[in-house]
């Protein structure tokens, strides 16, 4: 019985020894405990061949006394396999001593991609975290297929799939292969909207950036699923219901679901809209004592009556917060506040204006741009380091920033500085390509088949200039231009622009005449404000007129020549023309049949033409006032331009020209569009130089449509001439017009109708009318010749036109495609009121394209 338990009590101890021997690691691997704690230094290490001994040591961290506890060899085993140099780690007991067994991780020789045509190797190999000459790990190889996977779902490719492969090669190396299958696009098969009732579903697809796929989508890539642009989406249509007074408006959710069937994405965004408030009142408040808050009354782009307006109350905000800093209150935080009357649906709005707390910009540190320039970021803000920190001129620079499209996104984030009273400002930027070729095609039925390669470059050398070449040739216009832009002239916002230029207009069914300018103009331009541009500029060319042959050689013969007729024995003593002889530019060809010796052409063409080259100096300016809710396709606000040009600044002609041109974009119902245009402009002569014919207004189809180029105002009406039109030295315009969209076609196919009328007028030609040169001069009383008379050609030799002083007026449809290869629109117009020799041309065309 004694010896039993003697027996059990042995085994007892034995087990409890040995328990305290063995111990277990983290990754499940049984480890004999040390009999006594280690030190580092007698740790061996086996299996190693690239890592050396003491590199593996360094992860055994000692504890208290400097020795190793087991804690200190299980954290040790958990640093050497987290490291990922090995593929198996295991710690032995032997002779008293810490064994450390290895299996080294393989080394890859060269990382291949096969499969893939859509993305470069170039990038893939730059998104992936292995890397040739680095250890083999199989997570980071997973990881690095779902990478790969993911930048082929950024471009719509969801059907991919990423495999990889390891071959083994001689010496513990391998070869990574990722075999991919790009599979084809996932585009957006279906675009709907849940509770909008204001806006249309055809109106808030105008907004969002997201497009449903269609036949011409392969030019594009708005139609590819893209989960970052449709939540982008929703917050574009949140701030399009803010914009129109929609206070409470929420985009609950963009809802994405794939359709097996139609092989695409059906999104969905639900919105609940909430109701229209206006603007009842709008006050002013402020809690700092030297402060006069009524002062920015000024500043507020928030009016009472008004419909609530989001955007224009952050403006608002922003302006005046920067006013507040330059009065010397750099601290000073605006915060609006918009107490909402649900039954009246109004809202009355405060500016409430604070000291903040006293922060400084301890750093502006700049990432991401490889290419750009720090100055050239840096000097978008209109703050630096050690500057009071003002939120809302950090939100104008990075909205300059993302406006100087050098970009793909633009993100400013500030972090604590060194200490409570500092922040340091982080600039994230993600670069983009810069550079455009292009090849532009179009047609006209002014300017007949056109084509133009350019060449352009915004940010030149990373430095934010603007450089651009272009060659334009046609079937009736030809030249080329050089432009340069230095946005920031003497590091003031002040850009400098510099063109070059030169222009051959050629004679076609609408002048008798070409043209021939070349020239250059250096300019300045600066922003008043975010809606308010001011340009000054000098231009100085040159210009001739060049006449088609057929023009520019009579051939005197009655058959040939438009201007060759049999003078009456009382027209030929009138004007002292002798049987036979030569009377300036008439000539008697002995056969008794009458030309102009240098062309039939009118007779300020005539006169330009014998003058030669003839040089204008000019100085002008332009104000251009934009608040357009979208330049390319407007629907909502106010363009207005201004022009002055006084030339005379030496050069050979002096005249100070003016010009306005308006147009106004309102949204009215179920998507329609009107535009209303008001136009016009003068020319005065001064000084005691004669205004030519070319600088006087010329119009047609841009002042009333349905009439053709130099269809409208003063013209040559001389039966043996070419009839060419004179211009006018004053014009004015106005038109109506409705845009609407084609409700039973797609959106995406961009076409849309409108229904127009026109109304202007071209008057008060002051060229030249007579030549004492050629005996060509006004008599007084003189009679007009007969039309198609060829022998009789009346009483006078000088300019016979009709001044075409009448109201034209036009309405007419057209049809406006937004289409991949460019704008196109398409005109048909019918004049109701026209002058006794204008010209009609009732269907116009005009469009191009670039690639």
């Amino acid at each position: 019985m004694m010896l039993g338990r003697r027996v059990r009590g042995s085994v007892l101890a034995a087990l409890i020894l040995g328990a305290a021997l063995v111990g277990v690691t983290a990754g499940g691997v049984i480890v004999p405990a040390p009999a006594a704690a280690q030190t580092v230094a007698s740790i061996a290490v086996e299996g190693n061949r690239r890592v050396e001994v003491e590199t593996i040591r360094s992860y055994f961290k000692p504890g208290p006394g400097g020795r190793l506890g087991q804690a200190q060899i299980d954290d040790g085993l958990k640093a050497l396999i987290e490291t990922g140099l090995f593929q198996d780690v295991r710690i032995n007991q032997a002779g008293g001593r810490l064994v450390v067994v290895v299996v080294e991780n393989p080394v890859i020789g060269r990382i291949a991609f096969e499969g893939n045509k859509k993305v470069k190797d170039e990038q893939l190999s730059a998104e992936i975290q292995s890397k040739p000459r680095g250890t083999l790990s199989r997570p980071m190889v997973q990881s690095d297929a779902q990478r790969i996977a993911e930048i082929y779902r950024r471009s719509g490719r969801y059907d991919v799939r990423v495999t990889p492969e390891v071959i083994e090669q001689p010496n513990n190396r391998v070869d990574l292969i990722f075999t991919i299958t790009e599979g084809s696009k996932t585009g957006v098969k279906s675009i709907e909207f849940v509770g909008n009732v204001a806006y249309s579903s055809y109106r808030l697809k105008d907004v969002i950036k997201t497009r449903e796929s269609n036949l011409l989508s392969f030019l594009g890539g708005a139609d590819v699923y893209d989960p970052d642009r449709v939540e982008a989406d929703r917050d574009l249509i949140r701030r399009f219901y803010l914009k129109n007074g929609y206070a409470d408006v929420q985009v609950v959710a963009a809802l994405t679901e794939y359709d097996p069937d139609r092989k695409g994405f059906l999104v969905t965004f639900k919105i609940e809209e909430g109701q229209q408030y206006r603007v009842a009142a709008v006050d002013f408040q402020t809690s700092i004592s030297t402060l006069d808050a009524k002062s920015f009354r000024s500043f507020s782009r928030v009016n009472v009556g008004s419909l609530y307006n989001a955007e224009a109350l952050e403006k608002s905000v922003e302006e005046m917060q920067i006013e507040a800093s330059r009065r010397g209150y750099a601290f000073a935080v605006v915060r609006p506040r918009g107490d909402r009357n649900f039954e009246q649906h109004t809202v009355s709005i405060v500016f409430a204006i604070d000291e903040g707390p006293r922060t400084y910009i301890e750093r502006i540190n700049i990432r991401g741009n490889t290419r750009t320039r720090d100055y050239v970021i840096r000097r978008e803000f209109d703050l630096s380091e050690g500057d009071a920190y003002n939120r809302a001129l950090v939100d104008r620079a990075e909205r300059r920033l993302k406006n100087l499209d050098f970009f793909k996104s633009v993100k400013i984030l500030s972090e604590p500085g060194s200490s409570s009273d500092r922040v340091i400002l982080i600039v994230d930027i993600e670069e983009k390509s810069t550079g455009d070729f292009s090849v532009s095609g179009g047609y006209s039925t002014t300017d007949g088949a056109l084509a133009e390669v350019s060449i352009s470059e915004r940010n030149f050398l990373g430095r934010g200039l603007y450089a651009k070449a272009a060659v334009t040739y046609g079937q009736y216009a030809r030249g080329y231009s050089l432009s340069f832009v230095e946005p920031y002239l003497l590091d003031y916002r002040v850009a400098l622009g510099l063109d070059l230029f030169q222009r051959e207009q050629l004679a076609n069914r609408f002048i008798s005449y070409g043209t021939k300018t070349i020239g250059f103009s250096p300019r300045l331009g600066f922003s008043l404000r975010e809606d308010l541009a001011l340009q000054l500029r000098y231009s100085i060319y040159q210009q001739e007129i060049q006449l088609p042959s057929t023009l520019a050689n009579c051939n005197n013969n009655a058959s040939n020549s438009l201007l060759a007729f049999n003078p009456t024995p009382a027209f030929a003593q009138l004007n002292g023309i002798p049987n036979g002889g030569t009377l300036g530019g008439v000539t008697d060809s002995g056969s008794g049949l009458w030309c102009y010796a240098d062309g039939e052409a009118s007779l300020p063409v005539r006169r330009e033409l014998q003058s030669g080259k003839t040089l204008t100096s000019s100085l002008g300016y332009s104000l251009n006032y934009n608040t357009l809710d979208n330049n390319k396709n407007p629907t909502d606000g106010l363009l207005i331009d201004w022009k002055q040009d006084f030339a005379g600044v030496g050069g050979d002609v002096k005249y100070i020209k003016s010009s306005f041109d308006a147009k106004y974009y309102t949204p009215l119902v179920a998507d329609i569009v009107g535009l209303l245009r008001v136009q016009g402009g003068i020319l005065n002569q001064f000084g005691s130089s004669e205004l030519r014919m070319l600088d006087h207004f010329q119009m047609g189809p841009n002042l009333v449509r349905g009439f053709a180029p130099n269809g409208i105002g003063a013209r040559d009406i001389n039966p043996f001439g070419t009839g060419d039109a004179l211009g006018g030295t004053k014009y004015w315009g106005a038109s109506a017009e409705l845009q609407m969209p084609f409700w039973f076609l797609p959106k995406e196919v961009g076409l849309k109708g409108s229904v127009y009328a026109d109304a202007g007028g071209l008057f008060d030609y002051k060229g030249p009318t007579s030549w004492a040169q050629t005996g060509e001069v006004n008599v007084a009383g003189c009679r007009p010749a007969r039309t198609n008379s060829v022998t009789d050609p009346g009483t006078c030799l000088g300019l016979q036109y009709d001044d075409g002083n009448v109201v034209r007026t036009s309405v007419g449809v057209g049809l406006i495609w937004a289409s991949p290869f460019g704008p196109l629109r398409f005109d048909y117009a019918v004049p109701l009121t026209k002058g006794k020799f204008d010209r009609v041309q009732e269907f116009k065309f005009g469009g191009g394209t670039s690639f």
